[in-house]
């Protein structure tokens, strides 16, 4: 099973060094698991981006320093398909943090509009940093409020706003659908 391979990766990668950042992935992945059912075929893909996500937040693999980036090309090197590779790439609306920050090649990977994004999306977008649940907007209010309005990555959620909310509210239609 691939996504038992995810969680150990990044169980190795951030257990021991980032164990705050750990609990948030733990978090995530296993929401995925528990709402996969609902993505059929897609499901076991959801699970291992889930895991995945921010497994470029390892100081061994901080290469650019952009953990979406580091984690995709990581992931690509270990032979992961390039559909998890994408997920992770683009997580989160990734695409406009790097457009600020000024940093180039997201566009390696393919950013796959579909539900199964929004889904991961929905994972990390309402859970918070030690792994709690939360809704998207006290996610969101929660990372302006821990890196300060002046920071790149508050502008960042200000503008990413409405499409993060956007792909949640698809998720929580589609899970709403599948009950």
């Amino acid at each position: 099973m691939v996504a038992v391979g995810a969680r150990e990766l990044a169980m190795v990668a951030l257990a021991g060094p980032l164990p705050r950042r750990w609990l948030h992935v733990q978090s995530v992945g296993a929401h995925a698991e528990q709402i996969a059912a609902a993505f059929g075929d897609d499901a076991e893909d959801l699970i291992s981006a889930c895991w995945l996500h921010d497994v470029g937040y390892a100081p061994a693999l901080a290469h650019t320093g952009f953990h979406p980036l580091d984690g995709a090309r990581f992931l690509r090197s270990e032979g992961w398909s390039e559909r998890i590779c994408g997920f992770v790439a683009h997580h989160s609306f990734a695409d406009l943090e790097a457009n600020l920050r000024g940093i180039e090649g997201l566009d390696e990977f393919e950013n796959e509009d579909s539900a199964i994004r929004d889904a991961v999306w929905y994972c990390d977008m309402t859970t918070g940093p030690s792994g709690e649940r939360v809704d998207v907007d006290q996610r969101l209010e929660e990372i302006v409020s821990r890196y300060g309005p002046a920071d790149v990555v508050s502008q960042f959620v200000s503008r990413a706003r409405g499409e993060l909310v956007a792909a949640v509210e698809r998720t929580e239609r589609k899970l709403r659908a599948a009950s």
